[in-house]
């Protein structure tokens, strides 16, 4: 069902391929700027980690991972000066994973990687579509994330898939 045409690629492909180029200029960034060693699985460590710290079993809850991956993951960058554990203040028996200095300089690359490669979209795609895009991706983000109500984003009495009742139980 893949089609070569981007216009009938499957929505998974469509969000997949800027996804995949975001984390390879991510990656090409941090690497030009000295942080070689990183690769796109350890991403999901740093998106997922609160500014605080987080403990490991709920960053693999975040990032969709098994416990024993987000730990190989968080020992590797621990062993590279990006992360530490310390005891969690509010449960002794626990650990808190935080970025360390070196760590919050990945974050600050990353982030500004992001922020070019999104002026570069909006100067191919245009300030008005991008701006669009932008629109559609957070209501999107909303309907994911939101209890399965079937309530559409813009008020309408009915929800804009087929096949799905007020209550927002799939036909």
């Amino acid at each position: 069902m893949t089609g070569k045409r981007p216009g009938h690629r499957m929505l998974g492909a469509q969000l997949r391929i800027p996804f995949q180029a975001i984390n390879a200029r991510i990656a090409e960034d941090l690497a030009a700027a000295g942080f070689p060693d990183l690769r796109p699985a350890h991403f999901s460590v740093f998106q997922h980690l609160d500014p605080d710290g987080s403990r490991a079993s709920d960053l693999a809850d975040r990032a969709q991972m098994t416990k024993q991956s987000m730990g190989e993951l968080v020992a590797y960058l621990e062993q590279q000066g990006y992360l530490e554990r310390l005891p969690d203040p509010n449960d002794r028996r626990a650990r808190v994973v935080r970025r360390t200095e070196r760590g919050w300089a990945v974050e600050r690359t990353a982030r500004a990687s992001i922020q070019r490669l999104d002026e570069e979209w909006t100067r191919q795609l245009g300030p008005e579509r991008m701006g669009l895009f932008r629109e559609l991706l957070t209501d999107l983000v909303a309907v994911v994330e939101a209890p399965a109500t079937g309530a559409p984003l813009d008020g309408t009495a009915e929800p804009h898939e087929a096949g799905r009742t007020g209550n927002g139980a799939a036909q």
